[in-house]
């Protein structure tokens, strides 16, 4: 009895000890910043991500924090870190979290930015000499690919699915965008707050001019008219408008003192940005206070002459309506308190909130908005990255539909030419992940479903009777590591005129492009690495504010 009472004693004195971080040469805070800082916050205040502050994590299990890192949490936004991080590292990690003291954040000056301003090739020598592509017949058929932990940007030509070219283009490279009046030029920006200007019609789609706008970004977004575009930080807080020709800053919007909903004034990171057909206005969303800001890019000094506040709590990525007043209507995820903000240009307020479910998370990525030939009802839907929901409402910001899906999802898209609207299941886990789901405009039910397998198979299921309609054999998933794995598939692209969907599998290494009116399998684009976001030439030309 003794014996067995000793051992009780030390295994409980065991398990109150802190965690020794072992051999770990990790960069915690680097880590951190790079990593989790999207999610969770640049301070630890938490966003997406719960708070990780020490007064908010102090009394849980260190054993259990340091599982969390290297496995995930199932049904979050949550993702497993075995694969880059050790058990040493993920003890680092949270000894490192339960010290933090915070951290003083730079505010966003201009002059900052202006020191980074790099012109690499001239513009319009290159304007001149290459009047036409060179490497394609067209640049609307070019697909532009991101390799998250490559840090590059690449281009495919749709045509013949051949990949062109690939850059370095900072880490974890996020969004590109078009210049909708000249789309030889696209932009990309990176986490580490990088943006790139490339021109598709000279050889090999070079940078020509690049600039760093804060140390951590999100945002990205270029006028119809082609002559601005702004990034938007989440460190320093606040956006910059540059020149779309050169790239040079012209103005700054700090947001390192705002008021959130809740009467407190401090920093906020920028979230989603967009530009709208419907009138000479840029829109940012303000992450942690709930605001948007409406600039006028058409008037002297770019004032904001708009300011809504109100929305909602961590404020996220957004889409605008198609159809009737096209891009009238800027619908902004609020993941905080489960709502899309309906925000319109015209009168510059909130017209009203889309409530999509307890704890949802709302997640629409480039987001989804069609009419219904049936009905004509102008219809929008957004995934959440918490439940395997996709939300579906109406003009008058009903929802209409709630369709299940497999699980969480980060992106739902769709145009004209595909009679369903496409919905990732990428926060799923591995049992659901590898799953798109085709929902029909009309029927606003699971039509089809597309499984990519460990072993290469890609199928089309009827979604009703789970019987397959047709089975491919493809290359095989593997990682940067030549391992085999579960595909996880996410970001379906409409490209090609229509025809195609551009879907990428993040850990396999693929892109499988599939047909747009079937979802049968037509090729894969093999020998990528991490392959996130796919960017359509022609359907970003045409889909408002992306």
């Amino acid at each position: 009895m003794k014996k067995n009472f000793t051992t009780l004693v030390a295994a409980l004195l065991f398990a109150s000890l802190p965690l020794m971080a072992g051999e770990s040469k990790l960069d915690v805070a680097k880590f951190f910043e790079n990593e989790c800082q999207g999610c969770h916050g640049p301070n630890h205040e938490g966003g997406v991500g719960s708070s990780l502050e020490p007064a908010s994590i102090g009394k849980k299990n260190a054993y259990m924090l340091s599982d969390v890192i290297l496995n995930g949490r199932a049904g979050t936004a949550m993702v497993s870190f075995k694969g880059k991080l050790n058990k040493d590292d993920a003890d680092k990690m949270v000894e490192y979290l339960l010290k933090y003291e915070g951290r003083q954040i730079k505010n966003l000056t201009l002059e900052d930015v202006k020191s980074t301003h790099q012109i690499l090739l001239n513009r319009e020598d290159l304007y001149k000499k290459y009047l036409q592509p060179t490497d394609v017949k067209n640049v609307q058929n070019i697909v532009v690919f991101t390799e998250r932990d490559a840090s590059k940007v690449g281009f495919i030509d749709g045509t013949t699915n051949k990949v062109l070219s690939k850059h370095e283009s900072g880490f974890a490279t996020h969004v590109t965008v078009v210049n909708k009046r000249i789309p030889r030029y696209v932009y990309n920006i990176s986490r580490d707050g990088w943006v790139n200007m490339f021109d598709l019609n000279a050889p090999g789609q070079p940078i020509i001019a690049k600039i760093r706008v804060g140390t951590d970004s999100r945002g990205l977004a270029c006028t119809p008219d082609g002559k601005y575009l702004m990034a938007g930080n989440y460190v320093p807080g606040g956006a910059v408008l540059l020149d779309a020709m050169t790239l040079e800053p012209l103005k700054v919007y700090p947001t390192s003192s705002v008021i959130d909903m809740d009467g407190n004034i401090g920093s906020s990171r920028v979230a989603s940005i967009a530009d709208t057909p419907y009138g000479p206005y840029i829109a940012f969303a303000l992450k942690d206070a709930g605001h948007v800001y409406i600039v006028d890019y058409s008037k002297p000094n770019f004032p904001i002459v708009g300011d809504i506040p109100n929305i909602g709590k961590i404020l996220h990525d957004a889409f605008l309506n198609e159809g009737e007043e096209v891009g009238r209507y800027y619908m902004v995820a609020s993941q905080g308190s489960d709502v899309m903000g309906i925000i319109d240009f015209k009168t510059k307020t909130l017209t009203s909130k889309v409530y999509t479910g307890p704890g949802s998370k709302p997640h629409p990525g480039q987001g989804s908005s069609w009419t219904q030939e049936k009905t004509g009802k102008q219809l929008h839907a957004t995934v959440n990255m918490n439940l395997g929901l996709a939300t579906i409402w109406d003009n008058n910001w009903n929802v209409v539909k709630g369709v299940k899906t497999a699980g969480g999802g980060l992106f739902i898209g769709t145009n004209e030419h595909t009679p369903y609207v496409w919905a990732d299941n990428v926060i799923g886990g591995e049992t659901n992940y590898n799953k798109v789901f085709l929902i029909g405009k009309e029927s606003l039910m699971v039509e089809r479903i597309i499984v990519a397998e460990i072993d290469g198979t890609v199928k089309l299921v009827d979604a009703k009777t789970l019987k397959v309609i047709k089975e491919y054999k493809t290359s095989k998933p593997k990682d940067e590591k030549g391992n085999a794995v579960v595909p996880r598939l996410l970001h379906a692209e409409p490209a090609m005129h229509g025809e195609h969907m551009y879907i990428s599998d993040w850990t396999g290494g693929r892109i499988l492009v599939v047909d747009a009116k079937t979802g049968e399998f037509i090729t894969v684009i093999d020998g990528l690495t991490t392959p996130t976001f796919t960017y359509s030439i022609e359907h970003r030309m045409d889909l408002p504010g992306a």
